[in-house]
């Protein structure tokens, strides 16, 4: 049975297919980061699921970027609930 993960606003993903959940303020200081963030914008593959200023990026499978408000803490929190359902 497929879980599912609440990302913010209209996004959710399926457990399995996310990689990675990332603080924006930590990561976007690497220039690797700011590189492969801009890359996968100019190639379409950025989602922003924020209503305000994105806290997080969440990398899928599908090599989706998903930005999202909710803190990385909060996002793992749900993926933790999500294991003891």
């Amino acid at each position: 049975m497929s879980r599912y993960v609440y990302l913010g606003g209209d996004a959710a993903r399926r457990e399995d297919g996310i990689l990675g959940i990332f603080d924006l303020d930590n990561t976007s200081w690497s220039h690797l980061t700011r590189d492969f963030l801009a890359r996968a914008e100019r190639d379409g593959r950025v989602k922003n699921a924020a209503e305000d200023i994105p806290r997080s990026f969440v990398l899928c499978a599908d090599k989706t970027v998903i930005l999202t408000q909710p803190s990385p803490a909060t996002l793992a929190r749900r993926l933790d609930e999500q294991e003891r359902i």
